[in-house]
Parts: structure tokens; C-alpha cells; sequence
């Protein structure tokens, strides 16, 4: 109890600390020193959370209460084997894109600012990961959206204003579409609690099963815009060009996943049984695929690299959300597997991007011509991330497309169940024509490349090594993704 606790409002806390501590920007003759203290105290802050989110997830087997909302409505904690696995990716990618920052953010104003919203993210992340019933999931679903934003809007240019207030109303929209679906399972159901096979009344099932199915719609339509899932996909791509790369590391890799969550608990709640081989599951499938193919295709088209990797995200996620909407073991088993494989990737593309902005200044793709010569290491990294992304061995995008590939199949839908894999290979295609090209150009630009600078200049070691230990990690899935899954199993219980 106390560990879940200590890993939710720690972090919280310590955000708040830094936003008031250093409110002010760094300036005058202390800057160094304020600045080394500023970086140090985020630094233990982030080890401290890390270290009780693996306690909690170690030792925490049972739900509390925390508190009565009303009678009926309670904030309610459980950590089960799908909160374990997302806390988990979380701890990873926020600690390393939170070291990779300590380098990154020293030309950056407002630090302070920056950190102390960066630590309250990590303890809403884990608060909605460890979550045990849809009313605690919700009230920190929007606290995400709130504490998220100022790091979108961070710089403080027009543009970077107003993507942050289109990535406010966009995601406020989501959550009240949610919200009206809420209010409707709450009426219809047993319980709130999160939990396997579905919590419809029998009698609410067969006296408004076709309304039931509308309203688990507009759930899926609200938690999906924080996935990115068209038709309400428009503010991902822009967020990402003008927030911080390691924000934008944690806005690919673990924020939007804050919707792909939400819609395995709604799925749950309403019971597979219930919505499979419905209209609702058949319209829900060709939204992620029309969304796999927009993004890859508008990915493809796309010259500023941090929007490139942006629509890559819009589509990647729809991914896994289509492994959700098949709904069946193979396909679900594809979706966690990509959830960790997309996570660990694309932060490691979007530090890589943030790398190449640090020491070039280049924000295209085509600017990054013989950038290998100048940053193999980084380079080296984005190429192993990418092939990831793509799904070539040993990398585990693999082996998660396989199994979503495998899951469409089996489901037996007419016509979807081969246009899945159909999509799934043509978007494969687009992706490696959006992300090798930045490696075979910067590897080998060809006889008649000059050269800018052939002297090496990679970033420092805190920066690097980020890098480096996500993108080991993203290999380590494709190779032993039935440990993944085992380990799933013996977390849940």
C-alpha cells in the first residue's frame, strides 16, 4: 500500500517542490551552481521514484481504498499484470529521457519549470497505471493532460502555445466523450473495478445491449484521442515539432499510452464477449487501420524528422490498437508486445532526433547527410530503432507484428481479417521508406559529399548511454518475448 502510494505522490510532490523552488529562470553568477543543484535534486528525485514504483510492483499484491468520493465512488489502487507492464516502460523511458535532458535542457529557460512538471508526470503515469477502477483511471487521465501540457508549450513561441492549447482541447474533448460513456457503465454495471469477462448487468445487456454498444463506442472514439486514433489524430503531430526532444521521447513513448491503457480497461469492463462480432468492433478496426496507413503515408511525405517520427507515432499506436479491437489472444499478446517495442523505440528515435538538433542544429531529414561520419554512435542507435519500427529480427517489432498479424487471421472477420496483415505489411513498407533513408544518407552520402565537418562530435555519455540501454532493450524483447509475457503472468498473479 504505502509503496504504491510513495510511487504516486513522491514524485508529485518533489514537482511541485522544483516548480517552486526555482520558479525563476537561471540567471546572474549562481546560474552554475544553482543549476548543478537544480539537476542533482531532479536526478535523486527520479532514482528515488524509480526505485518505489519497482518496489510497489515487487511487493504490492492487493487493492486498497484509498478515499470515499461519495458513497459509492472510491479511489481505488491495484497493480495488475497490464499496470505492471505499462509502470514498467514508464520508470525506463522517464529515467533515461530524464538524464538525456539534464545535457539537453541547458540552453533551454525555465528549468525549473520543465523538471518540476516532468517528475509530476512520472507520478501521474504511475498513478494511472496502478489504478484499480475506472473513477481513480479517469481523474488521472485528466491530471495527465494538465500536467503535460506545459511541457508541450515549454519553449513559449506562438506556435508552441498554441499546440499546447490544441493538445488541451483536443484531449478535454476525449476524456467528457469518455466521461458521458462513464457515467452510463456506472448505471449498467456491477462494479467499476477493473477486471476480466465484462461487469454488464445481464439484465442491462438484454434490455439495452444496441445502447450499450454506442456508448462503448464514444468511450473508444474519447480515450482514442489520446492515442492519436483518427479522426482525432491532428494534435500529435503537432505537439511533437515544438516540445523538448526527451519530452517528446515521453509524449511518444508513454503519454499517448496513457489512451491505449484507458481502451484495455473499457474493453474489459464491457466484456470482449460482448463486443466482439459486433459493429462496433468491425467500425473500431477500420479506424486503426485507416490510421496505420494515414500515418505511415503522411510520415513518408513528411521532411522535419521530429513530425516524421510524430505521424510514425499515429500510426504505430493504431497498432496496437487494432491488436485491441481484433480481440483475441494472439492479437492481444501482438498489442502488449508492441506497447513495449514502440516504447522503447521511439524514444530512442526521438532522443536521437534531439541528439542531431543539439549538435547540428539540422531539424530535416535531408539536412542529415553524412551525419554518420560526425555521430556513428547516434546513429547507430536510431538505425537499430529504426529496423525496430519496421519489424525486421531480431528486434522486437518483429515479433509483436507477427503476433497481430497471426491474431487478424484467426479472427475470422470477412474481408478484415486479410486486410489486417495487408496493412500491416504495406505500412511496414512506408516506415522503412521514411527511416532508413535517414541512415543510408548519413552512413554513405555519397562520392561527390564534401563533408561539413568530418570531425567525430557526438554528444556527452548522459546523453549516449540513454540511448544506448533503450535501444538494447528493444532488441532484448524480440529476443525473449515469451519471458515478456511469462513475466506478465507471474505479476498478475
Amino acid at each position: 500500500m504505502y509503496c504504491i502510494l510513495l510511487s504516486v505522490f513522491f514524485p508529485i510532490l518533489s514537482g511541485l517542490f522544483l516548480l517552486i523552488r526555482y520558479r525563476t529562470p537561471l540567471s546572474g553568477k549562481t546560474e552554475g551552481s544553482v543549476r548543478k543543484t537544480l539537476v542533482t535534486l531532479t536526478g535523486l528525485f527520479l532514482i528515488v521514484t524509480a526505485l518505489l514504483t519497482l518496489s510497489a510492483l515487487l511487493t504490492a499484491k492487493e487493492g486498497f481504498t484509498l478515499f470515499y468520493l461519495t458513497e459509492t465512488l472510491t479511489i481505488y489502487f491495484k497493480i495488475d499484470a497490464v499496470g505492471a507492464l505499462f509502470s514498467l516502460l514508464a520508470v525506463v523511458v522517464i529515467v533515461c529521457a530524464g538524464f538525456f535532458s539534464f545535457e539537453y535542457m541547458k540552453h533551454e529557460e525555465r528549468e525549473g519549470r520543465y523538471y518540476g512538471y516532468y517528475m509530476m508526470v512520472f507520478g501521474v503515469i504511475n498513478a494511472l497505471c496502478f489504478a484499480g477502477n475506472l473513477i481513480t483511471f479517469y481523474l488521472f487521465f485528466e491530471l495527465l493532460t494538465l500536467s503535460s501540457m506545459p511541457l508541450v508549450l515549454h519553449n513559449g513561441t506562438k506556435e508552441a502555445v498554441m499546440a499546447g492549447l490544441k493538445y488541451l482541447f483536443y484531449s478535454l474533448c476525449g476524456a467528457y466523450a469518455a466521461l458521458f460513456g462513464v457515467y452510463f457503465l456506472y448505471k449498467n454495471s456491477e462494479t467499476l473495478t477493473f477486471t476480466a469477462g465484462g461487469v454488464l448487468k445481464a439484465s442491462s445487456i438484454a434490455e439495452h445491449g444496441s445502447f450499450l454498444l454506442v456508448v462503448a463506442f464514444i468511450m473508444i472514439l474519447g480515450f482514442g484521442v489520446k492515442a492519436g486514433m483518427f479522426p482525432m489524430h491532428a494534435w500529435l503531430p503537432t505537439a511533437h515539432p515544438v516540445a523538448p526532444a526527451p519530452a517528446s521521447a515521453v509524449l511518444s513513448a508513454m503519454i499517448v499510452k496513457a489512451g491505449v491503457l484507458a481502451l484495455i480497461r473499457v474493453t474489459n469492463l464491457f466484456g470482449a464477449d460482448f463486443l466482439r462480432g459486433t459493429w462496433m468492433q468491425t467500425a473500431w478496426i477500420c479506424l486503426t487501420l485507416v490510421t496505420i496507413f494515414m500515418g505511415s503515408l503522411l510520415a513518408f511525405r513528411e521532411p522535419v524528422l521530429k513530425k516524421r517520427l510524430a505521424y510514425s507515432t499515429v500510426s504505430q499506436l493504431s497498432y496496437i490498437l487494432f491488436g485491441l479491437a481484433v480481440m483475441n489472444e494472439d492479437a492481444f499478446t501482438g498489442s502488449l508486445l508492441h506497447v513495449l517495442t514502440h516504447g522503447f523505440v521511439k524514444a530512442v528515435l526521438f532522443l536521437c532526433a534531439g541528439a542531431f538538433i543539439y549538435c547540428t542544429g539540422k531539424t530535416r531529414a535531408d539536412e542529415l547527410r553524412g551525419i554518420g561520419r560526425r555521430m556513428p554512435l547516434t546513429l547507430w542507435c536510431f538505425t537499430i530503432a529504426s529496423l525496430g519500427l519496421i519489424g525486421i529480427p531480431p528486434t522486437g517489432g518483429f515479433v509483436s507484428k507477427w503476433y497481430l498479424a497471426l491474431g487478424s487471421l484467426k479472427s475470422g472477420i470477412p474481408v478484415l481479417d486479410v486486410l489486417g496483415p495487408v496493412v500491416l505489411l504495406v505500412s511496414a513498407l512506408l516506415t522503412a521508406g521514411y527511416l532508413l533513408p535517414v541512415t543510408l544518407h548519413g552512413f554513405f552520402p555519397g562520392a561527390d559529399y564534401a563533408g561539413e565537418n568530418l570531425q567525430k562530435q557526438e554528444p556527452s555519455k548522459i546523453m549516449t548511454i540513454p540511448m544506448i540501454i533503450m535501444t538494447i532493450l528493444s532488441v532484448i524483447v524480440g529476443l525473449f518475448p515469451n519471458a515478456v509475457v511469462l513475466y506478465m503472468t507471474v505479476i498478475g498473479g
